[in-house]
């Protein structure tokens, strides 16, 4: 392959993308995803070039350069101005792949684009190195901070006010991360993913793959009165390839995938929407008098009926369980006291399972479809929650503090039979069955997040296992929490799951 990816005008769906001189920032059209422009940063003897693939979502940049080292940097970046907090995050080639043995890449944060900026980084060389990488003013050395030797292809790199984290994580496996402080880079930064290598390298151009900008949330944000815009994504869970179907500034909550596949049920501001995936329009479900609807719904195996949770007036507000037409209709209660936030729906139709609290402690119990006496299924000390039924009805999952961190449990549909299935340094939630019955998808926060909370807006990880249980792997790097992966998500066939990630309007692409 020629030195340049592309030496004229690339066609990119439907528009032109045009290439100057290498020290200049090209125009592009129809966009760069989620940055602003491209361009060479210091001494490069040939161009580079940027192309994005909208469709499916995957940046290919080529550069060259000698990297980011001592007092100058030479290389090719994507580029995108932010202020204050950010949160930056990719999937990336590795070696053996199109990256080549000589290719260095990752996310740099600089004060300005001239080559001597102070700029804190994390890198990946072609040797499959990873490192923190910062100059602390304009002019000083390049500091180096070995990360992972692992040959890593998530890399993210955050900055929190002062503090400044690279994390690195080969995939499928957690992050190991280093921090720097107090780097000189000012409110105002520039954002870019690079790409460096030596001029006679003619490997093709790395790509980049689940690009994330993310704006995190404030330490002032009060959650559930104040809220990050929403990103609707789709995950091919084989891969982890993601796909960004639907952004709002708004909260957008726990999307169900319909049994024909067609379309996404989501909840925003008590209403419950419906997401046609072809014409990527959503449309509100009628729900009658129940406009008070928190996160916790739930399709019937058939999918013909939403079971739907109603913070109801006529019980000062607390959540009762309904059923409506899945094309919307008069609601019909089903339990007849709250709060009782449900999750799961047996697959034979005829039970619901669901949290419910009742003289201060949070059970899982299940009650009749069409109404009737509430059975209690648990009572071990502490919150049980997110409980679901196996496809094939054998057993019920859910979530549980009582170990004394949250983990995964399951039990018989009587409530017999309890089984432990994780039991690691994360706090596990909402244990989510594939449709084959043969593995479980989930959410995992980090140890710093209280064993019984679920807070919205947190660097967390999805999570997949054997439903038998067995080592949990990591199919999704994820700013959200609450409303992420509340219920059922997966795909009719299998392939896919939905979830929302999160992040501040600055940054909603």
């Amino acid at each position: 392959m020629p030195p340049r990816l592309l030496s004229w005008l690339a066609l990119l769906g439907g528009g032109l993308l045009l290439f100057f001189a290498p020290s200049s920032v090209r125009a592009q059209a129809p966009t760069l995803g989620p940055f602003d422009a491209h361009a060479a940063v210091g001494e490069v003897e040939t161009s580079g070039d940027a192309a994005y693939d909208a469709e499916a979502q995957v940046l290919r940049l080529e550069g060259r350069g000698a990297g980011l080292t001592g007092r100058a940097d030479a290389f090719h970046a994507v580029w995108r101005t932010v202020g204050g907090d950010v949160l930056l995050r990719a999937r990336t080639d590795r070696r053996g792949e199109a990256a080549g043995p000589s290719r260095v890449r990752g996310w740099t944060l600089r004060a300005d684009r001239s080559s001597d900026a102070a700029h804190v980084s994390v890198v990946v060389e072609g040797d499959g190195r990873a490192a923190l990488r910062y100059r602390p003013a304009a002019g000083d050395t390049t500091r180096t901070i070995p990360v992972a030797h692992n040959d890593p292809d998530v890399l993210q790199l955050a900055r929190d006010d002062s503090a400044f984290t690279a994390s690195v994580a080969r995939f499928g496996h957690t992050f190991t991360r280093e921090q720097v402080a107090d780097v000189a880079l000012g409110d105002s930064v520039h954002v870019g993913l690079f790409v460096a290598g030596p001029a006679a390298d003619t490997t093709p151009a790395v790509a980049f793959r689940n690009v994330r900008l993310v704006t995190p949330a404030s330490d002032g944000l009060t959650e559930y009165e104040e809220y990050l815009g929403s990103r609707v994504e789709t995950m091919t869970v084989e891969t982890g390839h993601r796909t960004v179907v639907h952004r709002e500034d708004r909260s957008l909550q726990a999307p169900n995938w319909t049994l024909d596949g067609a379309a996404l049920i989501y909840n925003s501001e008590g209403r419950l929407y419906r997401f046609d995936l072809a014409t990527e329009t959503p449309e509100e479900i009628d729900t009658g008098f129940a406009d008070n609807l928190n996160n916790d719904h739930v399709l019937s195996f058939d999918g013909t009926t939403l079971g739907i949770s109603h913070g109801a007036d006529e019980h000062d507000g607390a959540s009762i369980i309904y059923t409506v037409p899945v094309e919307g209709g008069t609601p019909t209660q089903v339990t007849p006291q709250g709060p009782s936030y449900l999750h799961g729906w047996s697959p034979d139709g005829d039970w619901v399972t669901y949290t419910g609290a009742r003289d201060g402690a949070y059970d899982i119990y299940k009650i009749p479809v069409d109404g009737g006496e509430e059975v209690r299924l648990t009572s071990a000390e502490g919150l049980d929650d997110g409980s679901e039924y196996a496809p094939d009805g054998e057993h019920i999952y859910f979530n549980s503090v009582r170990s004394g961190t949250m983990e995964l449990w399951r039990m018989r549909p009587d409530g017999s039979g309890t089984e432990q299935l994780t039991d690691d340094r994360f706090n596990n939630w909402f244990p989510h069955v594939s449709p084959d019955g043969a593995s479980i998808v989930f959410l995992s926060y980090r140890p710093r997040v209280a064993p019984g909370d679920h807070p919205f807006y947190r660097q967390v990880y999805l999570r997949r296992m054997p439903a038998d249980g067995g080592a949990p792997e990591v199919i999704a790097y994820v700013y959200g929490g609450q409303g992420t992966l509340n219920v059922p998500s997966w795909s009719p066939d299998g392939n896919r799951i939905a979830f929302v990630s999160n992040t501040g309007a600055a940054t909603l692409e």
